[in-house]
């Protein structure tokens, strides 16, 4: 997971509800997720993930903004860019309509996955038990998100979760923190991690881009160091 990020999410695959969402974010070990009230910032946050040598970013729909900033990162060249806390199928629509390439939802819902297959862009569903992951494949997932992954027993929970299901892929999410990266990535079925320290709310709002660059490199080396 830690090569050149793929430009084109291509096509979806018949059948299938999240599509190419291995290949879109194929090279991405970590997927930063950011929280904005506008997209005034979005320009040099995305050249800091890009320097950082992470050229991707989920806009979470937590502010009023939300919907510009995801525009405003669908303008800049080299970032794939998706929606998250879509919860909703007309949600689904605006953020695809406003540029997103994945949509990643807090839990799991046919609807939600059904309009993103009919969109044409890959889904992301939230889930927390094996009966939900039971549901996910029964839709023809093959990648989850594990929510809030900090409350289900972090890495390990990861692990128990995968063991009866060989083939999934994971993407967890909710509570990671920069010092147990390294062991959520050494989880074989773990295709990337989402976090948010690198573009912590303050270090946006402070304009400290230097130190988003430095955490985001920090990423990308932990991720080579594991996964070489």
């Amino acid at each position: 997971m830690t090569g050149h990020i793929s430009s084109s999410a291509g096509p979806v695959p018949r059948g299938t509800a999240d599509g190419s969402l291995t290949d879109l974010l194929a090279g991405v070990p970590v997927v930063p997720v950011v929280v904005l009230d506008s997209g005034r910032e979005v320009p040099a946050l995305a050249a800091a993930l890009r320097d950082g040598g992470l050229p991707c970013a989920e806009v979470t729909l937590r502010t009023p903004g939300a919907l510009d900033a995801l525009r405003a990162f669908a303008r800049e060249p080299g970032m794939v860019v998706g929606a998250g806390s879509v919860r909703t199928v007309d949600q689904v629509d605006e953020v695809v309509d406003a540029g997103a390439r994945f949509v990643v939802s807090p839990g799991l819902s046919a609807q939600v996955l059904a309009r993103c297959r009919a969109r044409g862009v890959p889904a992301l569903p939230g889930v927390a038990t094996a009966t939900e992951i039971m549901r996910a494949l029964d839709a023809g997932v093959d990648v989850v998100k594990v929510f809030p992954v900090g409350r289900l027993g972090g890495p390990g929970g990861v692990r128990d979760l995968a063991a009866p299901f060989p083939g999934l892929r994971f993407v967890p999410t909710g509570g990671v923190r920069a010092a147990d990266l390294a062991e959520y990535l050494a989880v074989n079925a773990v295709a990337a991690v989402g976090g948010s320290w690198m573009v912590a709310a303050p270090l946006v709002r402070a304009g400290r881009y230097d130190e988003v660059r430095r955490l985001t490199q920090e990423c990308v080396t932990i991720a080579r160091e594991v996964r070489p």
